[in-house]
């Protein structure tokens, strides 16, 4: 399996709010977040890891080169205006084959990801698997709407009906994923959401995955909310 991080954000809310570090070395229980994604990775099959920071991220690029990381790690500097034109740009140095991306910010059970990993990696008939979750923390959430085979049917900005839940930025595609982002680049299309209604717009099909409880450490108050979360672990 091949893995991404999105880690080029430059984490204002964060540091305007006294966050000393940048958003990818702020800890959680002692452990930096892109430190812990490393680590779940490694731990469910990563042949490969790419990363992207932004030029600015000195400290984050240094905690990269200090780790001793158990695959093939490849980091992408370069400050982008979206995280959608981040993923092109981890697009040019990821693997070929099945992948799975998510944000720098985005905080989980390690047991629900590896159950998320192992259903993709089995996945036949589909060509995705998307992350969402009932635990509205997002202040602009995109709203999925499934039907009852858990197959996608729309991204939505705003909530059409009770009992919709909302993407939790945790994407696992395959290679016909990538053309359909390179065409969006190309068309100057902006936002990851509306990548992800690209690639319903393109034909490919994709499931929805519920997991519990997803965090993103977007406020200072995150920190200690997805640190409880952590805590059943």
């Amino acid at each position: 399996m091949n893995y991404a991080i999105i880690a080029a954000g430059q984490g204002s809310r964060l540091a305007q709010e006294g966050a000393n570090v940048p958003k990818p070395l702020v800890t959680l229980n002692g452990e930096p977040l892109i430190g812990r994604l490393l680590r779940i990775f490694t731990q469910n099959n990563a042949e490969s890891i790419s990363v992207i920071v932004n030029e600015e991220a000195k400290e984050v690029r240094s905690y990269l080169e200090s780790l001793a990381v158990d695959c093939e790690l490849n980091v992408v500097v370069k400050t982008t205006p979206s995280s959608m034109h981040s993923f092109y740009e981890l697009s040019k140095v990821m693997k070929q084959g099945r992948f799975c991306l998510t944000t720098v910010d985005t905080v989980f059970r390690e047991d629900e990801f590896a159950e998320f990993i192992k259903i993709f990696e089995e996945l036949e008939g589909c060509d995705g698997l998307m992350a969402v979750t009932p635990f509205i923390d997002d202040e602009k959430p995109l709203y999925v709407e499934v039907d009852e085979d858990k197959n996608i049917k729309a991204f939505l900005d705003e909530r059409a009906s009770e009992g919709l839940l909302v993407s939790g930025g945790v994407y696992a595609l395959g290679d016909e994923a990538r053309e359909v982002l390179a065409d969006c680049v190309e068309k100057g299309v902006h936002r990851m959401r509306n990548y992800q209604r690209a690639l319903l717009m393109s034909g490919l099909k994709l499931k929805a995955h519920s997991i519990d409880k997803i965090i993103d450490v977007d406020h200072v108050s995150d920190i200690a909310s997805a640190e409880e979360l952590l805590l059943d672990e």
